[in-house]
């Protein structure tokens, strides 16, 4: 009797077997091929999010609404960079040499030396992405 219910048991086995195998070599087949082509617009904005979250959240916070932890030390505030008017040429600008090298807050530190020219770019385009006046 139990040699009969071992047999019945891996017959059945073999096409969840089967299946299982399909689903596996799906999955690789999906996760071999890169999720995000990288010159794309969604992995610059992706990239800029890493960036953001790494360099400007402490005063222009989580939101980009200037109230990061570190706004309330700063008056001026830190910009709102959710509903700025500014155009890419002049946020990387900015970014690249500082607020005060362009009359603006002189809290706004150069990240020029510090950044690639991608990683500004990608805040860029990061900043573009979450701005409510472009869309």
């Amino acid at each position: 009797m139990m040699r009969w219910l071992a047999a019945v048991l891996a017959l059945c086995a073999l096409p969840a077997a089967a299946q299982l195998g399909n689903a596996y070599a799906q999955v690789l087949a999906a996760t071999s091929k890169p999720l995000l082509s990288r010159d794309s617009a969604d992995a610059r904005a992706f990239r800029g999010s890493v960036v953001f979250g790494t360099y400007c959240v402490t005063c222009h916070g989580a939101n980009a609404d200037g109230r990061g932890r570190a706004a309330r030390l700063y008056n001026p505030a830190p910009a709102n960079l959710r509903e700025s008017d500014k155009n890419a040429e002049y946020i990387k600008l900015i970014v690249r040499i500082g607020g005060k090298a362009i009359a603006r807050s002189e809290f706004m530190p150069p990240w020029g030396e510090e950044l690639t020219e991608e990683q500004i770019s990608d805040v860029t385009a990061y900043l573009q992405s979450i701005n409510t006046r472009r869309r």
